[in-house]
Order: C-alpha cells, then sequence, then structure tokens
C-alpha cells in the first residue's frame, strides 16, 4: 500500500536530526548506485546528512571501484551488500537503493525480514526511482541500443556515456556532477553493463520478495519516464505494506546527483528513531496512511518540546508548574511527557478548551497568580517542599482551606485554579501520543486522506485487525 506525501519541512526535519542526534543507537545507512553509476553518486547526499546519519556507500560489482569483480546476478550483487553490512555489524540500519540499486535493496529486506542472521536490525528502505522487483519497463529498441554502446572509440563511448546522463536528469546537472557520473558510466565493467540489461533488470522476483513489512520510502522524480511516479505505484506497491510516495517535481531519473539536499531530507525523516515516548509500532502507524495528514500534524505538534520562543510563563512559572505536574499526575518510571511544557505552549497560543471559571481571570493570568499563590502558601518554594508536604498543601487547596492574606488568590479561588490544574492535567496526558502508544489506542487508524479507509473489521473478544497497535500496560 503506498501513500502518497510531500516532502518534508525543515521542522520536521530538524526535529527528527535532535532524534538522532540523542538516540543511543546511531542510524547508519547502505547506499547503492544506479546502472553505471558508483557510490560517488551519493557524496553530496552524505555531506547534507553529515552528523545525523551514516552513509556507507556500496559499488556493486562490475562498478565504480568493484569494476574488476565477478558476479551480476541480482543474486551474487545482494550478497556483496550483504558482506559489506555484516563487515559493519550496525545496530540500526536502513538500505537505500536507487534505480538498479533498489531491487538490490528489496532483496536484501526479504533476507532480512526472512531473519538472516547478522541482519537484524533493519529499520528501513528508501528505493528511489526504483527497479521493481519484478522484470524492470524497458522498450526492447532503448535495451538494444545500449548494449551496443561502449564497443567504438574512446571518444564515441565518452559520447555515449553522456547521452545516457543527459537524457535521464529532468534539467542538466552542474559541471562537475556531470563530469563524474559521465566518468563512472565509462569505468564500469562491459559485461556487467550488458549482464543487467540482459539478464538482472529482467529477473522476476515477485514472488520471492512477496510483501515485506520493513517501512518503506519511494522516491520518484517528477520527469522520470519509466521509473517515474506511475511506475512506482504500478509496479512497486503490492510489495510494500507500509510505503510512501514522494514525488520530486522537476527531477528526472538521476535524484541523488539532481537533488541531494532533498534526497538527504527525506531520508534524515524516514530514518529518525521514533522519540523515546513512543514505540516503534504505533510510530509506524502514526506515519501509515491509516492516518490523515491533519491528525498526524496535530499529534506529532504534542510531542514537539516547549522552548522559550513559545513559552507563556517564565522557567521559574513552568519549574513550579512541573513540580505541580508530578503530585497530580504521577507518570511511571521516567516522566514521558512534559505536561508543564504542554500547558505552557497552550498558553502562548492562546488555545484551551474554552471554558474558565467565572470569578478566575484569563487562562494565563489564572496561571501565574495560581503559581504565586502556591508558593505563597508554601512559604516561598513549592518546590522545595517535599513531596509528602506537597501532596497535604494541594488537598488543603482541593478543599478551599489554603489561603493567604497577601497571595493573588483566595481559599475559594485556588479551589477553583487547581480544579482547572487537575483537568488540563488529565486532558494533556489522555492526548498525548505517548499515552495513545502506551494503551494501544487504534483509534487514530481509520481515517486517512481520500477515500476512506475500513475501520475495525475483527471486532470481537481478543482479536484484532492486522493493524491495529497493542497495549504497552503491564497485564
Amino acid at each position: 500500500m503506498i501513500a502518497d506525501v510531500a516532502s518534508p519541512d525543515a521542522a520536521a526535519v530538524q526535529e527528527a536530526a535532535a532524534r538522532m542526534s540523542s538516540s543511543s543507537n546511531p542510524t547508519t545507512v547502505f547506499c547503492l548506485h544506479f546502472l553505471g553509476g558508483s557510490g560517488r553518486e551519493w557524496d553530496a547526499v552524505a555531506r547534507h546528512l553529515d552528523g545525523t546519519v551514516t552513509c556507507v556507500t556500496v559499488d556493486l560489482s562490475g562498478f565504480g571501484d568493484a569494476a574488476a569483480s565477478l558476479g551480476y546476478s541480482v543474486t551474487e550483487m545482494t550478497g556483496c551488500v550483504v558482506e559489506t553490512i555484516l563487515a559493519r555489524a550496525p545496530a540500526r540500519w536502513l538500505i537505500a537503493g536507487h534505480s538498479m540499486g533498489a531491487k538490490i535493496a528489496a532483496c536484501l529486506a526479504r533476507r532480512a525480514e526472512d531473519g538472516e542472521p547478522g541482519l537484524a536490525g533493519l529499520v528501513g528502505l528508501v528505493l528511489l526511482a526504483g527497479s521493481p522487483p519484478g522484470p524492470e519497463p524497458m522498450a526492447e529498441a532503448v535495451r538494444q541500443e545500449m548494449l551496443g554502446w561502449f564497443a567504438g572509440s574512446a571518444q564515441t563511448s565518452r559520447d555515449q556515456a553522456e547521452r545516457f546522463i543527459a537524457r535521464n536528469v529532468g534539467a542538466p546537472l552542474q559541471g562537475a556532477a556531470t563530469r563524474q557520473a559521465v566518468d563512472d558510466v565509462l569505468r564500469a565493467h562491459p559485461e556487467a553493463w550488458a549482464a543487467w540489461l540482459e539478464a538482472g533488470s529482467r529477473e522476476d522476483w515477485t514472488s520471492r520478495i512477496g510483501v515485506l513489512r520493513t517501512p518503506t520510502l519511494l522516491i520518484a522524480g517528477g520527469e522520470d519516464g519509466d521509473l517515474g511516479p506511475a511506475a512506482q505505484r504500478a509496479l512497486a506497491a503490492r510489495h510494500f505494506a507500509d510505503a510512501r510516495l514522494v514525488v520530486l517535481d522537476g527531477a528526472g531519473h538521476l535524484l541523488p546527483l539532481e537533488r541531494p539536499a532533498d534526497v538527504a531530507r527525506l531520508i534524515a525523516e524516514h530514518a529518525a528513531p521514533p522519540p523515546a515516548c513512543i514505540s516503534e509500532t504505533y510510530w509506524r502507524l502514526l506515519h501509515s496512511d491509516r492516518v490523515s495528514t491533519r491528525t498526524r500534524a496535530a499529534l506529532l505538534a504534542r510531542i514537539a518540546p516547549n522552548d522559550d520562543a513559545s513559552a507563556a510563563l517564565t522557567v521559574a512559572e513552568r519549574d513550579t508548574l512541573r513540580t505541580v505536574m508530578a503530585r497530580v499526575l504521577p507518570q511511571p518510571g521516567p516522566a514521558l511527557i512534559d505536561l508543564a511544557a504542554c500547558i505552557d505552549r497552550e498558553l502562548a497560543e492562546g488555545t484551551g478548551d474554552g471554558w474558565r471559571h467565572a470569578r478566575l481571570p484569563p487562562d494565563l493570568l489564572a496561571y501565574r497568580a495560581g503559581l504565586r499563590s502556591l508558593d505563597i502558601l508554601a512559604d516561598g518554594g513549592f518546590a522545595a517542599f517535599n513531596a509528602s508536604r506537597q501532596d497535604a498543601l494541594l488537598h488543603r487547596i482541593a478543599a478551599s482551606e489554603a489561603g493567604a492574606a497577601d497571595a493573588p488568590f483566595d481559599a475559594a479561588g485556588m479551589r477553583l485554579w487547581f480544579e482547572d490544574v487537575r483537568a488540563a492535567a488529565v486532558r494533556h496526558y489522555v492526548a498525548h501520543p505517548a499515552t495513545l502508544s502506551r494503551i494501544g489506542y487504534g483509534g487514530i487508524g481509520y481515517g486517512g486522506d481520500g477515500e476512506p479507509k475500513p475501520g475495525f473489521v475483527r471486532t470481537l473478544a481478543g482479536e484484532r485487525d492486522e493493524w491495529e497497535p497493542t497495549a504497552e500496560l503491564p497485564a
């Protein structure tokens, strides 16, 4: 199943990069090239990804620095990539395959999903202008023309290589990129070139690959005639249970060379681990086509940390509110949700539930007055109290038994304010994706964009639909 999505914005990429830099499991992406290319086509992408994802490029047998290596079948080339992965032994990794490399990547993913030793840790596929698992669509006249290349003079061969690169881009590459691409085509072994055109591109792996579960990002150039968006939808969709298609308008077939910054941004987003508060399974559901764009955006916004630029409260006020939240709604283990930050952001945005007690001022003023009153009632600092004294004071406030002459709120006002605080804590806790993940809430997964998705089909006790998440709460 493929969901078409737009390219991520800068904020989404920055958030993804922050998660990767803070993750204890750094991510490696193994990059495979197109027919006639080499790992050098990923150089600019790797520069854009520097510091977020480690790029390891692989020259397939017969190409690039491996031009003298033998073994041109899909199985043999896949085996070479497996050796590279085993040598690196990454804990968390993706495979990115471009054109010819995409078919190799899909075969490798099947081996990983089948449990081949050493391939655990595969978390994503990125397929750019991918050659499909089945025979690649190619006009026979074009195939025969390309099979006849590189048998003439050096200048004739260069002209043919330049023509090959030129007709596979949406707009001309800049000088250095063109020279590098042409030089790579010329250093490919003629037998490897012919082997792909005659055999590799025609190999049918549809049955063997079947449907892959690995989250997959498909990237297509809007000007790619053979392996563009239409081909990806028609030939790739049935092989990926969890995929999304991004179309780069104006680009052709050589995406890492034409649009390295865009490709890097998309890889960074796809490679980022989920936030620590959300399971990988729930994260995949959140990014699947079962969840509408608006719902996804709203939920992701609740995860984003609050910063000083979007804060309404002072640092001291926020710290006091965090202490209150820890007593009002204790969270298991390390606090997964910064409830004070959620409330602070809501105050800054002027949103909320649209309701307040008539004798209380507007929300922001009420919070400032309530937090100030709380510190006064606590003889100068609520956070300095131990947990039992904090709880005792909050119980007195809830019972309208705590008031001070010099505090902004009297005892009745504090009771009403604290009632609002508790309601806000529960509202933000229940609505946060961390809680939805923890309880396995599947209600986000029956919408999607376009045609409505079927909702819950298996509704008997003990039954679950395949897409439904499971609760993480202890039994």
